[in-house]
């Protein structure tokens, strides 16, 4: 995959692509994007996690994070947080796929993720690793079926039961709502392109 044809459909399709070499210099390029005294929001995403971006928000406290993942938060909490990040300065979070045209291909339970990618945000910031790139929207949508949905169904079954609760999600319950953005407001869209694999 040349990525150089990548970057410059992602930029025809509206996207500012950066590129980095590892999770670190990721981590490094997202910081710029959060700026004293925004509000972010959060798409669920092991690819945020992964380079450190997560924790970074929530040791940060020049913003408003909008953390539907804090420990001991109630279900309403939960929910009233997702939907304030919808609507957010910036939503971080990855995608489950990325075709060579520059498409981003998404699924989601509840669909907060995929909303904040198609409208909401005034910025949405995206990290993704070289694992996330596919032919085209077929094959993001097979990515999503046969590997996204299975490893995070498996993630969601791995925390419930360390917290003493007995599920069984499959990756039908977390690929309900789709979503496909093909172009985008010219700025609003930031992805963070990592030459690793990162996420399911």
């Amino acid at each position: 995959m040349d990525i150089s044809i990548l970057k410059s459909n992602c930029k025809k399709n509206g996207f500012e692509f950066i590129i980095v070499q590892t999770k670190q210099e990721a981590l490094e390029a997202a910081k710029k994007y959060i700026t004293k005294g925004s509000s972010v929001g959060l798409g669920g995403s092991v690819s945020v996690v992964q380079i450190g971006l997560l924790e970074y928000l929530e040791n940060n406290k020049d913003i408003k994070l909008f953390n539907q993942f804090e420990d001991g938060i109630s279900k309403e909490e939960n929910t009233n947080r997702r939907k304030k990040g919808i609507t957010a300065d910036i939503f971080v979070t990855s995608t489950n796929a990325l075709s060579v045209k520059g498409e981003l291909i998404n699924c989601d339970g509840d669909g907060n993720r995929v909303a904040a990618q198609i409208f909401g945000s005034k910025k949405l910031l995206l990290i993704v690793g070289s694992n996330k790139i596919v032919k085209d929207i077929k094959a993001g949508f097979e990515r999503i079926r046969n590997i996204a949905a299975i490893k995070n169904a498996a993630r969601l079954n791995e925390k419930a039961a360390s917290f003493g609760k007995n599920t069984n999600y499959t990756g039908e319950d977390i690929s309900k709502k789709y979503g496909i953005v093909m172009q985008d407001t010219p700025g609003r869209t930031v992805i963070i392109f990592v030459n690793e694999n990162l996420g399911y």
